[in-house]
């Protein structure tokens, strides 16, 4: 087939950038790529401390477990760690529900802990980011215990309260992200107040300008102690619109928090102030949780007119919810839709603000067995981890991604901490399921599946603990852990490095403009990363089946590929391959 009619082809490249990367493209010229700060040239290791590394025989991890473990991190190519919360906390949502937004919570050690963990990364060129959590806080928090106490104390109004409705039932129909009405009674006040999480988590009244100076305090006493930014959570829901109700959309009669309250109009007030008080002046990076802001809103939240540096919008990892995020109503997807909706985010920061790459978290299951099915999880990681580290903008990594750690499969609800997956199982119940089918769920969503305890070795609890760990290890352990990958040339852990590598070596994966090939592929991810004439190109196979190759590939120079037996003429199932 010849250029042009490839070119016309259902295989069609969708940018002439492939061929010519220095022409102007729609009339537009690309723009050279202006100098980068040090958060878009480096990765980011998110580490959810509770797992980490145990050095105490608690059960669970800690801050010196994390510093513990600087130098395995710098050899990744890591320069920043996103730490999930470790304020006081009763733990009702695994940290996420905070009692002292400025104090180091005993099980994770001391503030001198943090310190040392500050410095020490320093040495090594990693910074610390704090997770900040300000929709709410614990119902422990001396200001929530205040705040219930009447309805005429100095913080009566810093948390959200309404009375009943006329028939005594709460204010609204509105459900709860983990199950139930977000309206909890309160007898102190003969009120209800408002939780958009589990009741243990009271939202905070950002309409109260003592509550966001109080919060802004807070984030500016972590700056003080040397931290390099803030991810911010759950930022989307802390402006509440009018307190009515919404159109039930399942038996029970309510309909989810997040359909009500996600980015209601004058939110980005809020959070412009938080920027002028917090973040502006500071070499720090700010990435804000922003679950609904579509790609044609980023140019609000990020960029020269945004609140944030980046933040995480969950177009293409909600793809089995399209209608709405509940385990028992997935949906099939496509992977033409999975590389739309990375390029079409890619698109609304290519000249205005800047993207974070991710595809697992701490509220995520396993990317391997995610976006896979029944594959070779080994294989399936290294997709995603060139896909990661050859895209434009911040890659962030997530404990345990890097060695290619899978979901875990416990017979029974009991087995499960994650109180959003006991939610879940109840909903899936209460709409008709069968108790293994609701189980079925939970194995493949719950978030239990990427909080399991890192897999260092193969030996007692995979080197993680001498105690009895807070979660069951993954039982796979002993063929999954860093250890035997470090000394593994072909290993997931020796591929990231090599990618993290060629990443920090090539101006082209850092500043380089992205373009989609193949488009209407639907067993191949490419694209292309060009700067000043030269070109990388990355090509998956997400399939199952052996895909041919266009000449327009095959002629090109391969520099990394997973099969070490590759014919440039195909791509063999889950293979990845580099060309320059």
């Amino acid at each position: 087939m010849n250029r042009r009619n490839f070119i016309k082809s259902g295989a069609a490249l969708t940018a002439l950038a492939f061929f010519y990367p220095e022409k102007i493209i729609g009339g537009e010229k690309v723009m050279a790529a202006e100098k980068l700060k040090w958060w878009q040239k480096t990765i980011v290791y998110q580490i959810y401390p509770k797992s980490f590394q145990d050095t105490t025989g608690s059960g669970t991890g800690d801050l010196n477990g994390v510093t513990q473990h600087l130098d395995y991190l710098k050899k990744l190519g890591v320069g920043a760690i996103w730490l999930t919360p470790i304020y006081p906390s009763p733990q009702v949502d695994n940290g996420y529900d905070i009692s002292d937004y400025t104090a180091i919570n005993p099980d994770f050690g001391t503030m001198a802990d943090f310190e040392n963990l500050v410095a020490e990364g320093e040495k090594r060129g990693i910074k610390i980011v704090m997770d900040l959590v300000y929709n709410h806080s614990s119902d422990k928090h001396k200001w929530f215990l205040e705040s219930k106490s009447s309805r005429t104390n100095s913080k009566a109004d810093w948390y959200i309260w309404k009375d009943a409705k006329p028939d005594g039932t709460p204010p609204t129909n509105w459900r709860s992200f983990f199950g139930g009405s977000v309206w909890e009674w309160c007898e102190e006040r003969q009120q209800f107040y408002m939780h958009s999480f589990a009741k243990g988590q009271p939202d905070l009244n950002w309409e109260n300008s003592e509550v966001r100076q109080a919060i802004f305090d807070a984030a500016n006493f972590w700056l003080d102690k040397g931290v390099g930014g803030f991810r911010i959570d759950a930022i989307p829901y802390i402006k509440k619109p009018a307190f009515v109700d919404g159109k039930p959309d399942a038996k029970d009669g309510m309909i989810a928090v997040h359909t009500m309250t996600v980015n209601t109009p004058g939110i980005l007030d809020f959070l412009h102030e938080f920027k002028e008080k917090v973040f502006a002046g500071h070499d720090i990076f700010t990435v804000g949780e922003a679950n609904g802001v579509a790609p044609e809103d980023l140019k609000y939240w990020i960029g020269d007119n945004g609140v944030f540096d980046m933040i995480f919008e969950f177009s293409h990892v909600n793809l089995q919810f399209k209608n709405g995020e509940v385990y028992c109503r997935p949906t099939e997807w496509k992977l033409t839709e999975l590389k739309k909706a990375i390029s079409d985010s890619q698109a609304a920061t290519k000249n205005n603000g800047w993207y974070p790459m991710y595809f697992e978290n701490h509220d995520k299951p396993r990317c391997v067995n995610y976006f896979f099915k029944n594959v070779d999880t080994v294989k399936a990681a290294k997709v995603i981890a060139t896909i990661l580290l050859t895209m434009r903008g911040t890659p962030f990594i997530f404990e345990g991604q890097e060695i290619g750690m899978t979901n875990v499969n416990w017979n029974s609800i009991e087995n499960y901490n994650d109180i959003s997956a006991h939610a879940q199982f109840d909903f899936a119940i209460n709409e008709g399921f069968t108790a293994a089918e609701a189980l079925e769920f939970v194995h493949f969503f719950s978030r239990d599946n990427s909080r399991t305890p890192m897999q260092w070795n193969d030996k007692t609890n995979a080197g993680f603990s001498t105690g009895k760990t807070w979660l069951p290890v993954n039982e796979n352990y002993k063929t999954i852990n860093a250890a035997a990958e470090d000394k593994n040339f072909d290993s997931v852990l020796n591929w990231y490095r090599k990618l993290a590598k060629i990443r920090a070596d090539n101006k082209e994966l850092t500043q380089g403009d992205y373009q989609l090939l193949l488009a209407d592929s639907e067993e191949i991810f490419a694209f292309s990363r060009s700067l000043n004439g030269k070109t990388f190109i990355t090509a998956v196979n997400f399939s199952d089946k052996k895909v041919a190759l266009q000449k327009d590939f095959t002629d090109k120079k391969i520099i990394l590929d997973s099969e070490s037996n590759f014919d440039k003429n195909f791509l063999q199932p889950l293979e990845a391959r580099i060309y320059k």
